[in-house]
């Protein structure tokens, strides 16, 4: 039997390993190309109804209101004017969440639960202004936008 050296060594398990996942890849007849990549909707968001919501915290600071377009105004409310990047860390068909960073050292993390098209949980923490946040709230549509 021949004796190899480290580098042989290597090579041929570097080789064995790599016909293992060629292996495992085609296993069932799989094909080894790409799949497609789908970008998260948050089309839960979008069923949330446009008008004048009220945000109450548990923490008991005093309510808020906002005129929302859309219920992806929910997922920046610290940072509402500030043009961040986003990453969908989940999106199901009633709750989302989304992790943001934007200019600065500011960003954030919500998660937003529809419970109707008018009633929604959102939880939201990170840096604002270089200071932290983090809230709890409930929000309500109102009515329409005044």
């Amino acid at each position: 039997m021949k004796a190899f050296g480290d580098r042989e060594m290597r090579k041929r398990t570097g080789l064995a390993l790599g016909a293992m996942a060629l292996t495992a890849a085609m296993v069932g007849g799989a094909a080894l190309a790409p799949a497609a990549a789908q970008a998260p909707s948050l089309a839960m968001l979008d069923g949330l109804s446009p008008g004048q919501w009220q945000l109450r915290y548990r923490d008991g600071s005093p309510p808020r209101t906002i005129c929302m377009k859309s219920g992806r105004e929910l997922i920046q409310l610290r940072h509402p004017r500030n043009n961040c990047s986003r990453y969908v860390v989940e999106d199901g068909a009633s709750e989302v969440t989304v992790q943001y960073t934007c200019k600065g050292s500011n960003y954030g993390r919500t998660s937003i639960r529809r419970e109707t098209g008018s009633l929604a949980q959102v939880e939201s923490q990170g840096i604002a202004g270089g200071l932290p946040f983090q809230f709890s709230a409930e929000a309500r549509r109102t009515g329409a936008c005044r």
